[in-house]
């Protein structure tokens, strides 16, 4: 995750955040709902993944694709349905060069999100009760 996390160094300072348990009772909310819950926000985005643990064949191939200028969002939509739950992973989403949200699965406990877009965190404030600022 360092390149990424040099990426968004300057972003984050920007940026408000939030954090939520990534389990709702037996379920895990994976990246894809994340992504689906940021609604268009989330749609021209170009995103770059790094994950510290391969737990599945679909790990390596985000963060091949995350090369260059990144994926876009139906692609990394693809890449993590129908289900895929990552441990300790990063993805950056950006537009017009400039990181713009930062979600951060932490040991497949937690989300950590930032935007630059304080609507965004709203919405997922709602769909996510238990999120707190970070």
């Amino acid at each position: 995750m360092d390149t990424l996390a040099s990426d968004a160094a300057e972003a984050e300072a920007g940026m408000k955040g939030i954090t939520f348990s990534a389990w709702r009772g037996e379920h895990y909310v994976t990246l894809a709902e994340v992504l689906v819950r940021l609604g268009s926000f989330g749609l021209d985005l170009k995103w770059r993944v790094a994950c510290d643990e391969i737990v599945d064949p679909r790990c390596a191939e985000l963060e091949r694709r995350s090369g260059g200028d990144g994926m876009d969002t139906l692609t990394l939509l693809s890449l993590t349905t129908p289900y895929l739950q990552l441990i300790d992973a990063e993805a950056h989403g950006s537009a017009e060069g400039g990181v713009v949200i930062v979600l951060t699965e932490v040991d497949s406990t937690w989300w950590e999100v930032r935007a630059v877009d304080e609507r965004v965190l709203g919405g997922l404030r709602r769909c996510f009760p238990d999120a707190v600022d970070l």
